[in-house]
């Protein structure tokens, strides 16, 4: 099968090009996203996306640990 690589599209709340808020923002809206319309929701697949593009491997793994353990340093509710 085909795959196709996309990197995460300009966002104009993010015009620095540190973009570790940008990793995190599309972390959390992805997961407020899935909590209030469900995984299958086209437009959470997009946050998905972006945040696996901008954030490092490893702390995408730390903040699903936090999330598991319920010390996730933000709000998730819809």
């Amino acid at each position: 099968s085909k795959y196709v690589l996309q990197t995460a599209g300009f966002d104009a709340r993010f015009p620095n090009t540190n973009q570790t808020r940008h990793c995190f923002q599309n972390y959390t809206d992805y997961f407020k996203c899935v909590a209030a319309k469900g995984e299958e929701f086209a437009p959470c697949k997009q946050f998905k996306r972006a945040y696996h593009s901008l954030c490092p491997n490893e702390w995408v793994a730390k903040w699903d640990e936090q999330r598991e353990n319920g010390t996730f340093p933000a709000s998730l509710d819809p």
